[in-house]
């Protein structure tokens, strides 16, 4: 996509950016409160389509800031250099009263500290904050001199910052949105254990952790006949390739798996017995509808390499879910340790060992009591209309 010019753009309030589709999906959200509290305000920016949908004005797609892995972002940097001396520019010349980043935090902060050092001067507001805690901590102090306002949807994260630092925790947008999704049932037999397998929402994820995933399902349906499997498909234009998985790998399950489409996620969730997933969102979506789970994130050996040796990622533990609680909630397999050996044994322990189960489904509850019920959209939105309309 050309990079759009709009002469108008100095009459928007606000610059919103999302780069990829869990900022879209945040996004939306947060337009909707945003317009319903001001129906008249004005909002330009990058984002996917549900923004667009909304009304954004959208000076460059989302689809043009997706990359996954260290050597695709590596290839990719020219694209994203232009995009980002076009986007400071923008925003410089339009002067919005404020500027709103949704995570994507590698390219976000340095627009931040870019729009702040060339003297931008509406409020620089980030949502959804960087794992700070988990690694790059020496984005801590640059943030702290960068941002007028942090919005977070993890407890823990305050207390990675100084007490003077403008950081407000205004719940977990996912809350919300299970608590007012409308469940309808699937086409299942309801008196059969649904072992769900969630693969993720990238080409390169798929490839890498189905196999692994639709394996250890093969493993499970023959310690209980009577379990049933379901895959849910991210997006349509995948199922053609987890159909050519699932016939060359295990073709005798193919009358015991059902596909089941994106829009129905939730409702999968509810009526899985356990799941097996690849690490990300879906870890906490799943923990809020209190399905055992277990994770796994297979990765390239470069990138695993990069990430030992370059950038030196060692935590206790990656699964947000895990994170929340600082102890095990789901058994989490990442790079090396994704394998049947390990992988197997969990996954029938969570199905056949009903005592195991219901420890991991309380530790779920503590997750949903951790995060508390507040509307995290809502409050996000009441917090930016405060500093843009103040």
């Amino acid at each position: 996509m050309a990079h759009q010019t709009d002469p108008h753009l100095k009459q928007h309030d606000l610059f919103i950016f999302a780069g990829e589709p869990s900022g879209d999906l945040h996004g939306e959200a947060l337009i909707q409160n945003l317009q319903s509290l001001h129906p008249h305000i004005t909002i330009f920016g990058v984002g996917g389509p549900k923004m667009r949908a909304l009304g954004l004005k959208c000076i460059l797609e989302m689809e043009q800031f997706q990359v996954m892995g260290f050597m695709a972002v590596f290839l990719a940097l020219p694209r994203i250099i232009r995009h980002f001396y076009f986007l400071a520019k923008t925003i410089l010349r339009s002067k919005p009263k404020a500027v709103l980043f949704i995570d994507y935090p590698g390219f976000a902060l340095r627009l931040e500290r870019y729009l702040k050092k060339n003297h931008f001067d509406g409020k620089i507001i980030h949502y959804i904050c960087p794992s700070v805690w988990a690694w790059g901590k020496k984005r801590i102090p640059l943030m702290e001199k960068t941002l007028d306002l942090l919005i977070s949807i993890f407890p823990f994260e305050r207390k990675c910052f100084s007490s003077a630092f403008p950081i407000k925790y205004v719940g977990n947008p996912l809350v919300a949105r299970i608590g007012t999704h409308i469940y309808r049932s699937l086409d299942l037999p309801s008196d059969k254990k649904i072992i769900s397998l969630f693969p993720g929402s990238r080409l390169k994820e798929i490839k890498l952790n189905f196999p692994l995933q639709l394996q250890a399902l093969d493993y499970l349906l023959q310690k209980d006949p009577e379990a049933l499997g379901a895959i849910s498909v991210s997006q349509e234009r995948f199922l053609p390739l987890l159909r050519k998985y699932l016939n060359t790998l295990t073709p005798h399950l193919e009358n015991k798996i059902h596909f089941i489409p994106i829009e129905q996620a939730y409702d999968l969730m509810a009526s899985s017995f356990l799941a097996i997933a690849k690490s990300g969102t879906v870890n906490l979506e799943l923990a809020l509808h209190k399905v055992p789970t277990v994770v796994i994130y297979k990765i390239s050996p470069l990138d695993l390499f990069l990430a030992r040796n370059i950038f030196r990622i060692s935590l206790p533990f990656y699964c947000i879910v895990n994170i929340i609680l600082q102890k095990e909630v789901f058994k989490e397999l990442f790079g090396p340790n994704a394998q049947e050996k390990n992988l197997f044994p969990e996954a029938e322990r969570l199905l056949l060992d009903l005592c195991y189960r219901n420890e991991k489904i309380k530790l779920c509850q503590e997750v949903i009591d951790q995060l508390g019920k507040m509307d995290a959209s809502k409050q996000a939105a009441t917090l930016l209309t405060q500093y843009i309309f103040s």
